[in-house]
């Protein structure tokens, strides 16, 4: 098999989607009033409610969603087999992926931008609302504590990034504000941003900071997080994700063109089941490749930063289902970096020869970089600044996701204390320390000498895809009690529910059957459990509620 092949499948197949697809759930399904007045337009605080430009906000909203998820779980999952890789990102991001975030976004919107937890009370009660809380709470804290990590681990394996990355801090809060001063329009602030971040990482390449130990790192970047999610939207977060949207469309395009010249063949196998201490395919691919198909942290963006900032309803087809969709072409790059840029079908099988050895952090970025630096070295970039380049996006993006997550964790904690009376925690300073406090607990305490992140890193993929599977169900509840057609939400939110359930109890299980029997894991994967039918049985008495409501005011 030509990757060029199945790089033209995706790429026809998403404009398709874009097209069609996402107009139709746009026009038909959920519907959309082109006069609304949009939360941005209502509120504008000029710190979080920030009307924005369709283009700028595109490239925060992709920026905040992408991340490190469509690089590392695509790296990992192909383990089982390009084909079921392929086949999950290209018809999870048209019929999942796109339909959540899109679906949540317009959603919310409509409900005067409230976040995903407030969405769910709205459409299907408090005690709902409640629970999504604390499991976002528990998602975020763990996810990011478990950022901070990774991002002090790539910044001791990758030194030259340092620079370009706190670099970009400082050029995009000049960008912000000339652009938010009326001093320049999009395309100079731009121009000068790009500019000064490859002047950034040419003085990183040349002078990579090195000597600070990953414990330093975790300090410095606690702090940064809690700096960035107390400014305003438009003066950090909104250009610095723009401007490193510029970096990523730079090596979206260069592999792009790079598996064009070079049309390398598929050397990974259609199908494996060789490797090592392999989990079962179903379900287990479907919550590794979490955000390059869907992912539940989406929901959360859409409905926690993004929709603040809409300028104007038809922007939202082209940030939520659009940006889900090049979201799932990044994913597919990586997965034919991984099984067409990697050298030959032993280097291959050498590299994913067990679960354990492809699954920790440096081989699955290893394998990333090695494949996309091969597509970059067909148009002129050498494969060692190719590396630097591609490290030096790996490192800036998972730092984004890591600002953007703080402040949605610091909505959370806002919401949660006006579920609860307690004002002092709606103060915006407090929140961000309860935050930050929460994210430090799981990447600075240890357990065994081991952060408690790591430990419980494994229930982050399942609870994640989870999230997503709630998320749906949101969508499906406002369907059913609109009398609209249901059915696009519905069967998606079927099939992740079954996936993610059956992964936790087959993690369960594993965790009682280990040496460790390592309780802590249980428990709170059988309270997950245990939320999760509670939410659903509570999503279904509002539903039925609302058909008794109706079977009644039609017997009057």
């Amino acid at each position: 098999m030509n990757s060029i092949f199945l790089l033209l499948i995706t790429v026809v197949g998403f404009l398709l989607a874009y097209r069609f697809y996402g107009g139709f759930l746009q026009d038909k399904i959920i519907g959309i009033d082109r006069n609304l007045v949009t939360p941005a337009h209502k509120v504008n605080d000029g710190i979080d409610y920030v009307p924005t430009k369709k283009i700028v906000l595109f490239g925060h909203h992709f920026a905040t969603i992408a991340g490190l998820g469509p690089i590392l779980g695509p790296a990992i999952g192909v383990i089982w087999g390009w084909v079921p890789a392929f086949l999950w990102v290209f018809f999870g991001s048209i019929f999942m992926g796109a339909v959540h975030d899109f679906g949540i976004l317009l959603i919310s919107m409509k409900n005067k931008g409230v976040y995903i937890g407030e969405l769910a009370e709205k459409i299907i009660g408090k005690r709902v609302k409640i629970i999504f809380q604390f499991l976002v709470f528990f998602m975020l804290s763990l996810a990011m504590g478990v950022f901070v990590l990774i991002i002090a681990i790539l910044f001791t394996m990758y030194p030259e990034g340092v620079i370009p990355t706190a670099g970009l801090i400082f050029i995009a809060m000049l960008v912000g504000t000339l652009m938010r001063k009326g001093k320049i329009g999009i395309v100079w602030s731009a121009v000068i941003g790009v500019m000064l971040l490859i002047v950034a990482i040419i003085f990183g390449v040349k002078f990579p900071v090195t000597g600070v130990s990953v414990e330093t790192w975790k300090y410095l970047l606690l702090l940064y997080a809690y700096i960035a999610s107390i400014l305003p939207v438009w003066l950090l977060l909104q250009p610095r994700d723009y401007l490193n949207a510029y970096l990523l469309f730079f090596g979206l395009a260069s592999m792009f063109l790079g598996v064009l010249i070079l049309r390398p063949e598929v050397v990974a196998p259609a199908i494996n089941t060789n490797a090592e201490n392999l989990p079962s395919l179903f379900p287990f691919l479907f919550i590794t490749i979490a955000c390059g198909a869907i992912s539940g942290f989406h929901n959360l963006a859409s409905s926690g930063t993004t929709v603040r900032q809409i300028d104007k309803p038809q922007d939202a087809k082209f940030i939520g289902y659009g940006g889900m969709l090049t979201e799932g072409l990044l994913a597919v790059l990586v997965i034919l970096a991984v099984v067409a840029g990697v050298g030959s079908r032993t280097e291959w099988f050498e590299h994913y020869q067990s679960w354990s050895k492809a699954g920790a952090l440096k081989p699955k970025i290893g394998a990333f970089i090695t494949g996309a630096s091969l597509f970059l070295s067909s148009i002129g970039i050498p494969r060692e600044v190719g590396r630097v380049v591609l490290s030096i996006m790996i490192v800036s993006f998972a730092l984004t996701t890591l600002d953007s997550a703080t402040r949605l964790l610091r909505y959370n904690i806002e919401e949660l204390s006006r579920s609860f009376n307690v004002k002092v925690f709606q103060n915006r300073f407090i929140s961000t320390i309860v935050a930050v406090v929460a994210i430090g607990y799981f990447a600075l305490m240890k357990l065994g000498n081991k952060p408690v992140g790591l430990i419980l890193w494994k229930l982050f993929g399942s609870t994640n895809q989870l999230l997503a599977a709630l998320g749906l169900m949101v969508i499906t509840v406002y369907l059913v009690k609109r009398g609209k057609p249901f059915v696009y939400s519905f069967i998606p939110m079927l099939f992740l529910f079954a996936m993610t359930l059956w992964a936790i109890v087959a993690q369960i299980k594993t965790f009682w059957s280990s040496e460790e029997r390592a309780y802590p894991l249980i428990i709170l994967s059988v309270v997950i459990v245990m939320l999760s039918v509670w939410m659903i049985t509570e999503a279904a008495i509002s539903v039925r509620g609302k058909n008794l409501s109706k079977m009644r005011h039609k017997s009057q």
